[in-house]
């Protein structure tokens, strides 16, 4: 390899996506292959399911409700990500439906304040989780385990198809910075992410994938048709569509 060749994967790649998409105490991981570690978007998801899985188990073997433990894992999970999906779907509501045209939609959902759409979003996606969530551990703390392993991996693994498929729909931004991902990052992303869905839940991870997948397809078709391309709003609202999609299949 050429000293300037940049490898396809690497360790840190690790510590950089979850530098980007939580607020867990990491290492610093190399800045410079923002796009390059999309692939371990999904890893990134597994260990943020597999501390939330933890937690949960624990609440449901002393006896909590499952009601509240659905609620204390959300809880967690919203603290350690700080927020940054829900963040990205309120923004991407706001825009597309309180917006008409391109410029004004990118407007609004740079604007830090939140609007009515984007309060109804956050109400849909938490009440949404919370259901779903809810019915897992009613149905074993095991079962929910593996659940919220599968949501957190497959829906962060989507996030690098629309980085690739689409371009940006703006300059500056978080997505922006990061760069554009290859394919084959995004297609080994995706692959991970399939892959933890048929470890964890067997054959009833292929409707996941399947629905997952229909989740990303239809926001990246709803922002090239609003905006033109993607933005990290979109990324986050992705993930929350493709996560909410992904609990109800395992529900079914």
């Amino acid at each position: 390899m050429h000293k300037n060749e940049t490898p396809f994967v690497s360790a840190e790649d690790i510590f950089t996506a979850l530098g980007l998409l939580s607020r867990l105490p990491v290492p610093p991981g190399d800045a410079a292959r923002g796009a390059a570690a999309a692939w371990a978007f999904p890893l990134a998801g597994l260990i943020l399911g597999a501390l939330a899985a933890l937690l949960g188990v624990i609440a449901h073997a002393f006896g909590l409700p499952s009601p509240l433990t659905a609620l204390i894992v959300m809880g967690f999970l919203t603290m350690a990500t700080g927020a940054i999906h829900e963040d990205g779907l309120a923004d991407t509501a706001d825009g597309f439906w309180g917006g008409w045209t391109r410029d004004r939609r990118l407007e609004i959902m740079k604007d830090s304040r939140i609007g009515t759409y984007g309060v109804l979003a956050l109400i849909l996606s938490v009440a949404a989780r919370w259901a779903a969530l809810t019915l897992l551990f009613d149905m074993g703390g095991g079962t929910a385990a593996a659940a919220l392993l599968v949501a957190a991996a497959l829906s962060r693994a989507t996030m690098p198809l629309l980085m690739a498929r689409l371009p940006h729909a703006r300059e500056g931004g978080l997505s922006h910075s990061v760069g554009a991902v290859p394919s084959r990052t995004a297609w080994l992303a995706l692959a991970i992410g399939a892959t933890a869905a048929i470890l964890f839940t067997g054959w009833s991870g292929l409707p996941a994938i399947a629905w997952a997948l229909a989740a990303a397809l239809a926001m990246g078709f709803l922002a090239r048709s609003m905006i033109g391309g993607q933005t990290g709003d979109v990324l986050g609202a992705t993930q929350q569509v493709a996560e909410i999609a992904i609990l109800f299949s395992l529900v079914a």
